[in-house]
């Protein structure tokens, strides 16, 4: 169905520090999900792709193209100038499989 994954290489250990997300973000095993995506889809002939941590996923839309320099993780919802209005996730998750495929054919 799908020939790559893309997902964001990010580093749980400083997330846990700085966003006072604390343990919660260390116990959810990240690295381990990915270790197994990664052994399953070589098995397959498929590729995981990471995506690098400091890529501006969430700030970027989706749409123009245009980065938010100031986004709080509080706002849930995305709103560009360019009238773009959606789900803070869903605009993160367009932006990091675009950029995985651009990597992907880099």
């Amino acid at each position: 169905m799908y020939d790559a994954v893309c997902v964001e290489n990010l580093n749980l250990k400083d997330m846990s520090m700085g966003l006072h997300l604390g343990r919660g973000v260390m116990d959810n095993s990240y690295g381990s999900f990915l270790n197994m995506l990664s052994y399953k889809l070589e098995r397959q002939g498929k590729k995981l792709v990471k995506v690098d941590r400091y890529y501006p996923s969430s700030k970027k839309c989706s749409c123009c193209g245009k980065i938010k320099q100031d986004l709080a993780l509080s706002e849930r919802v995305y709103i560009c100038e360019c009238g773009n209005r959606m789900d803070r996730d869903l605009n993160a998750a367009i932006n990091i499989r675009e950029e995985g495929k651009r990597l992907l054919c880099a």
